[in-house]
């Protein structure tokens, strides 16, 4: 038997399952296979469509639990991938920032979403083990819009405008063009 990390189907806008509350994942699966392969599952599944989060909500299993890295750049270095269980967010303070986002579950689209520059989290790893950490900027952010996902949100949700929503190609074109020195 293989017991490699599966390819999921990534489902889109519209399966019921992404506006749904997903579920608590309960006390005895922390440290088993179903919960451990899932983990691994999210991981190579997000990895393989060039993803830098992807929530259980997102191949149709509805649990808090979601998938994250963060590629490395001149601010900061990359962050390995890691999953995170049950999930708690707190803002550390109320300043907004809005930067770009697009979805797997709604792929060719990118739109500006406000999110907290700052965030805390507390978590468990697929083990069991308790995830502490501060998150600030992008990172903060993935762990936002995953997180959102859990709680059967997502990001066109938050957009305070539709206007800058876009497709890539365009966006690619007109708007990162025009960020470039």
């Amino acid at each position: 038997m293989d017991d490699s990390p599966r390819h999921l189907e990534v489902v889109r806008l519209g399966h019921p399952v992404l506006r749904k509350v997903a579920e608590t994942v309960p006390e005895e699966w922390f440290a088993t296979g179903r919960l451990v392969d899932l983990g691994h599952d999210l991981v190579r599944t997000m990895l393989e469509e060039n993803g830098v989060g992807l929530a259980a909500p997102q191949v149709a299993e509805g649990l808090r639990l979601f998938a994250y890295w963060l590629p490395g750049d001149d601010s900061h270095p990359e962050t390995e991938p890691a999953v995170l269980v049950n999930p708690e967010l707190k803002a550390v303070d109320a300043e907004l920032e809005e930067g770009w986002e697009g979805c797997l579950s709604i792929p060719g689209l990118r739109g500006l979403v406000p999110r907290h520059r700052r965030i805390k989290v507390k978590a468990r790893s697929v083990d069991g083990l308790p995830v502490s950490l501060t998150a600030d900027g992008f990172h903060a952010r993935v762990i936002q819009h995953e997180h959102d996902h859990l709680n059967g949100v997502v990001f066109l949700d938050r957009m305070r405008s539709v206007q800058s929503l876009a497709f890539e190609d365009e966006w690619e074109r007109y708007v990162l063009a025009t960020d470039e020195p």
